[in-house]
């Protein structure tokens, strides 16, 4: 089983995505560390990524979770995965991997640009919060399990893991 964090930049990806790591003690990887240099330096000033920019990206992440699955490794990864074609990549195919799951982190564009503008550390502009929810593509039930970020991280992850239990 592959889990993978999803949502746009402020969902809470790298924490709920390490969170479920440890309770099902397998590896966790931010999708993050994936990007070129050049995507984050766009992102850095302001620029939206564009789909040429994502494709590498995407089937970068997707090698990584075919070296997971061959090793027969559980893993967590987090990726944007705005539009359902990026899930179909990471996916393998449209019809693809049926071991790869989807947690889609839910939330308003009020919640979500607070964060944005309280976090340090980061390379992403708060700026395009905006661009990103105009791209997003939110899964449906049949693609993701569908959680709200206005739950506490704790609550977000055992709904996560119940979700699971029941599909």
């Amino acid at each position: 089983m592959i889990l993978i964090a999803m949502g746009v930049s402020g969902a809470g990806k790298t924490r709920i995505g390490e969170m479920l790591a440890e309770r099902l003690h397998c590896a966790f990887t931010d999708g993050d560390a994936f990007h070129s240099a050049a995507n984050k330096e766009k992102m850095h000033h302001g620029i939206p990524l564009t789909d040429e920019d994502r494709w590498p990206w995407l089937q970068t992440i997707r090698v990584a979770i075919e070296e997971k699955q061959r090793a027969g490794e559980k893993a967590v990864f987090t990726c944007s995965s705005l539009k359902r074609s990026y899930r179909d990549v990471l996916r393998g195919g449209s019809n693809g991997d049926k071991d790869v799951c989807f947690v889609y982190l839910k939330g308003s564009f009020e919640v979500l640009r607070e964060r944005l503008t309280t976090r340090t550390g980061h390379f992403f502009d708060p700026s395009l919060l905006q661009s990103q929810l105009d791209t997003l593509e939110e899964p449906g039930p049949d693609e993701a399990i569908t959680v709200s970020i206005e739950l506490s991280p704790e609550a977000i992850v055992d709904e996560v893991l119940r979700q699971m239990t029941e599909r």
